[in-house]
């Protein structure tokens, strides 16, 4: 089996002699859907980076409607290495996928990637903030001035647009909120529990409400190196982002649930 060489003391012995698991330092929560092709070659590249961290970690690969070999590939990597866990959801939901990982991850600290960016630059940076107890979380911001984001223009743009819809909206005062960010579990799951939409928004209301909820947020520049094209077209996002945008508005602005 593989084991975490940076920390390999992820499990200790009891007096009587048996093995008993330790919880780790952090989990990595990765979301994945149709990913066949990079998904091994992505935790095993990642795997290999992080023997440079100081802490000790588990990575949760959590599956959401593949329609390919996803579930297959991440099954055996959960049954081959040690510390990396395997969740399936049956239908194509990213927030779920990515709610259901914080809520089964055992580590004191959650650290939220992408199976196409696995930034451990940015792991290593939050995990020094975390722990001394600098902020609650830390959002990895591709909006950043200092952030360097090569991404197609149209994406740039899209960030841009659903970062001033939440401004305007709700009141949001950061520049990201989808994708890499890390935070303290325990202090974190009351807010993940009033979260009430799932999908692509999921990531910018646990944010919001983390923020309006007084918790130290803290944006940290990323530079952002993605390993393939996005594996859902952006066009088809737009009515469910509005959806559940409305949604939002009515719960937080004017406490009335739809």
């Amino acid at each position: 089996m593989t084991k975490n060489k940076a920390n390999p003391s992820n499990s200790d012995t009891s007096e009587n002699g048996a093995q008993r698991t330790k919880a780790p330092d952090a989990t990595v929560v990765i979301p994945v859907y149709n990913e066949e092709i990079l998904l091994e070659q992505a935790v095993t590249d990642f795997m290999e980076a992080l023997k440079a961290v100081d802490w000790s970690y588990e990575i949760i690969i959590t599956e959401n409607g593949s329609k390919d070999q996803t579930v297959e590939i991440a099954t055996a990597l959960a049954e081959r290495i040690e510390n990396v866990r395997f969740l399936h959801t049956g239908e194509p939901n990213y927030g779920l996928a990515l709610r259901r990982g914080i809520k089964e991850a055992r580590g004191t600290y959650v650290l939220c990637d992408e199976i196409d960016i696995c930034d451990v630059e940015f792991h290593s940076r939050a995990m020094d903030i975390l722990q001394a107890d600098k902020c609650d979380m830390v959002v990895g911001s591709k909006a950043h001035k200092d952030a360097n984001d090569p991404r197609p223009m149209m994406r740039r743009v899209a960030t841009q647009t659903i970062n001033m819809m939440l401004r305007v909206s709700l009141g949001f005062k950061g520049t990201d909120t989808h994708g890499l960010k890390a935070f303290r579990r325990e202090r974190l799951l009351p807010v993940v529990d009033e979260c009430i939409v799932d999908k692509d928004l999921f990531a910018s209301e646990f944010v919001i409400r983390a923020e309006r909820g007084g918790y130290r947020i803290l944006e940290i520049p990323v530079e952002i190196e993605e390993k393939r094209a996005p594996s859902i077209n952006l066009y088809r996002r737009v009515p469910n982002v509005l959806k559940n945008l409305g949604r939002l508005i009515m719960a937080i602005r004017f406490n009335r649930d739809v």
